[in-house]
């Protein structure tokens, strides 16, 4: 009775599709916001702990192997109970261990908490993403998953904008403080947004929720589940890969300002968000395919074009396009994975994938960037992300396009 009344309110609330967009962007905000603020507190954890720049760039894989863990876990517990049950658990969860980074007396409690900071951030993207698929049209899916990617983006133009006057006022550790935000938000999401009607009708029916062995269960999901961890690895890779290091570059060898670099950050932030934007609405109308091959092949150029630029006008402009096409398909995966899955599994298949890839190339991306910057400098081993965009063309060949589809 209790889920058919949240059926009924889901389904008569007017705005319900842009409630739980907005909701699970806000959700997704807060996993951007924390990732950035990681990459401006860099080279305060480097000098309070005595550590050199590889060992610096570990927290970001620790990060998110914590979120690889949470995606496994959360994720199952989201097509279990209830996606907007499960993202509240999962946002308290990051937020508490985000303010305990703020207390981190040395290197190897930093790298627990930012563990279990990940923990949580492994359902956010997943679950969130999960949430606008399920509570949008068809013809409007990719543009409502890209308004979750669009939170990502807002969460980590705040930590630009406001990094430099928190580091100023407070230290480092004043940019973890913030931890508090999370669970705030969280009892706001609870109270104010119902599941998805798809997801209630489906547990209503008494159906079977899904598991891990089932994204490899046939030929066909194998195909699936392998092209898709592969487009979300060099997805991260090449995101992690630029945003994890260009506030230090921009700061150390071109010698921009910390205000000027949050700055140039926040421009690079935009051009994502203006990105995310047009690949939401080019998915819808092109279809899946057509609009990710556009953006890998953008990204390619921009980023060999962005790692000559010296000019601090030229990087303006440069970083606005290098981030609209390197992360403007962040949105499309949620869609892609969404018409991939059936709804048992789906919340199971965006977590688990997503992350996979996500601690993959978000994990190592920035500590290979870092090995090869030793020798030879951040501009050429920016430059060298281009590479592997190649492979991710290749692999939507292996996705189908279902533009328009309905979810199963």
């Amino acid at each position: 009775m209790a889920e058919k009344e949240d059926v009924d309110k889901a389904s008569g609330m007017k705005h319900y599709a842009g409630l739980a967009v907005f909701s699970s962007a806000v959700g997704h905000a807060l996993d951007g916001l924390d990732l950035m603020i990681l990459g401006f507190a860099m080279s305060g954890i480097m000098a309070s702990f005595n550590i050199d720049k590889t060992t610096a760039s570990m927290l970001t894989t620790i990060t998110l192997a914590g979120a690889f863990l949470g995606g496994l876990v959360f994720g199952r517990m989201a097509d279990k109970y209830g996606r907007i049950r499960v993202l509240t658990y999962s946002v308290v969860f990051f937020g508490v261990f985000t303010l305990a980074s703020a207390f981190a007396p040395n290197f190897l409690m930093m790298a627990l908490c930012r563990f279990l900071a990940g923990v949580g951030i492994g359902a956010e993207f997943g679950i969130g993403m999960a949430i606008a698929a399920e509570a949008s049209s068809p013809e409007r899916r990719a543009r409502a998953t890209s308004g979750v990617g669009l939170g990502f983006q807002v969460g980590v133009l705040l930590a630009s904008l406001l990094s430099a006057p928190i580091i100023t006022s407070f230290g480092w550790r004043g940019l973890f403080a913030i931890g508090i935000v999370p669970a705030i938000v969280a009892i706001l999401i609870r109270v104010f947004v119902p599941e998805p009607p798809i997801y209630l009708k489906h547990r209503g029916n008494d159906e079977k929720h899904g598991s891990l062995r089932e994204l490899f269960a046939t030929a066909e999901r194998v195909k699936y589940s392998i092209a898709i961890i592969v487009l979300c690895t060099v997805q991260n890779a090449g995101y992690f890969g630029i945003m994890t290091w260009l506030p230090s570059y921009l700061n150390t060898e071109l010698k921009l300002s910390l205000t000027s670099t949050g700055l140039w950050t926040a421009v690079t932030v935009l051009g994502m968000m203006l990105g995310i934007s047009v690949f939401g609405f080019l998915a819808d109308h092109l279809g899946r395919r057509p609009a990710f091959w556009i953006f890998q092949i953008g990204a390619a150029v921009m980023v060999v074009i962005y790692s000559q630029l010296k000019d601090p006008n030229a990087l303006l402009i440069g970083g606005f396009l290098m981030g609209m096409f390197a992360n403007g398909m962040i949105g499309g995966y949620g869609a892609l994975i969404s018409e991939l899955f059936p709804t048992e599994l789906r919340a199971t298949a965006q977590t688990a994938l997503y992350n996979t890839g996500r601690f993959i190339g978000g994990g190592f991306g920035p500590v290979a960037i870092a090995a090869i910057a030793t020798g030879h400098g951040f501009g050429f081993a920016i430059g060298t992300i281009s590479l592997i965009y190649v492979v991710a063309f290749i692999a939507m060949f292996f996705v189908p396009d279902k533009k328009g589809a309905a979810l199963e």
